[in-house]
């Protein structure tokens, strides 16, 4: 997460060489894919429009799991709360997002393939 995406991408480059391609989010933003070669390590998203207003640059994790959506009710049960209710990423997977008890933010994921 990042609010100038195009700095952020010339520093992972140039550092440790990754380069990216771009896939589009149904809100209009794009996404960019970190590559290196054609093997995907992570992605970017830059934060812009007044709910991202004071939040830092910052990275997110994800974890995969076997089902998103009921390991998503075990954790609302559990204290978490739900940042993002799971959405569909085509060829990708199913993601929510939560916060946990103790304040951490965290990404899970089902992966689609």
């Amino acid at each position: 997460m990042t609010n100038d995406i195009a700095k952020a991408k010339a520093f992972y480059s140039e550092c440790i060489g990754w380069n990216y391609t771009s896939m589009p989010m149904d809100d209009g933003a794009e996404y960019s894919m970190a590559m290196d070669g054609e093997t995907p390590l992570g992605g970017m998203f830059e934060m812009s429009g007044p709910k991202f207003e004071g939040v830092p640059e910052h990275w997110m994790a994800y974890i995969a799991v076997d089902d998103v959506d009921a390991c998503l009710e075990k954790a609302k049960a559990n204290g978490a709360t739900v940042i993002r209710e799971p959405f569909d990423v085509p060829n990708v997977g199913r993601i929510a997002m939560l916060q946990q008890p103790g304040g951490a933010h965290i990404g899970w994921m089902t992966p689609s393939n």
